[in-house]
């Protein structure tokens, strides 16, 4: 078990709440233990019921690779570019290397990364995971189930391995949220020395999908964690999901990489001069 401290410093009249407010606050994240190999119908709700005792306020992070294997998102491994081309609704850049090629792409949920979340690491021996076709669906799914499992009000959040731009290597991010605030706005809120906090919004989901990863691991068998003590981000399983998470398209200022926007651009030009017709003609 893993416990991290944090502290909250803000005003607690702005933002109309006293729970962890000006004070210190301990919150503990402890891996499920015990789940067996997840295969197509497994009834995840289920077996993380029976694995771990539930209390109100709890969040599970969750692996999103045992719900695909659980709802059977699933393909051949030399399928997988295919499988790639399929799940990819924008190219947002490619690379060449000895490799082979790498496409960063917009998956079918929204999701900017490589290979479109198409993924062999921790699958059956010759088959490749597609992430769940609606992550928000499949988490909303199972807190309705663990609620009505356990009489908890719990949170879920489902996590996957993403890079991030201009850094180097990986961190878990949250692809799918139920029950739980994603963000922790305080806009219109105080610092600790008063002054007005205009922009200020973390991405709790992300946060914890990070933080879970610490206590899962890649390779130890527990794909499942469970937060304590931040209850005040559990809510109604009606709350935006990790879907709200992602930067809409107008207010994308990187949407193609660096590459594709030169050949856009010189393509544009071109097609602009050869309507134009050659220089100096009337």
């Amino acid at each position: 078990m893993a416990e991290f401290w944090q502290r909250r410093r803000r005003s607690c009249k702005d933002r109309g709440r006293t729970e962890g407010c000006g004070v210190a606050v301990k919150f503990s994240i402890e891996g499920v233990e015990g789940l067996p190999e997840i295969v197509r119908g497994d009834d995840l709700a289920a077996l993380i019921a029976g694995a771990t005792e539930l209390a109100d306020g709890d969040i599970l992070v969750v692996t999103s690779k045992i719900v695909s294997k659980s709802e059977g998102r699933i393909v051949q491994a030399d399928d997988r570019e295919a499988a790639i081309t399929a799940e990819t609704v924008r190219v947002v850049a490619t690379r060449e290397h000895e490799g082979g090629i790498t496409r960063i792409v917009e998956n079918r949920q929204g999701i900017i990364g490589a290979a479109a979340g198409v993924d062999a690491s921790n699958a059956p021996h010759g088959t490749v995971l597609l992430l769940p076709v609606d992550p928000d669906a499949s988490a909303r799914a199972l807190a309705t189930g663990l609620r009505a499992l356990t009489g908890a009000v719990v949170g879920v959040i489902l996590s996957d391995t993403l890079g991030r731009p201009w850094r180097e290597g990986q961190t878990d991010l949250a692809i799918g949220a139920a029950g739980v605030h994603v963000f922790d706005d305080l806009r219109g809120s105080s610092d600790a020395s008063g002054k007005p906090l205009a922009v200020t919004m973390p991405c709790v989901a992300d946060e914890l999908a990070g933080a879970a990863e610490l206590v899962k691991g890649k390779s130890t068998g527990v794909p499942v964690a469970v937060v304590r003590g931040l209850g005040r981000y559990v809510g109604d399983l009606d709350l935006p999901g990790a879907r709200s998470i992602q930067r809409p398209a107008e207010r994308d200022l990187f949407r193609i990489g660096a590459d594709e926007a030169y050949n856009e651009g010189y393509r544009d030009g071109f097609d602009e001069s050869q309507a134009e017709g050659p220089l100096g003609s009337e």
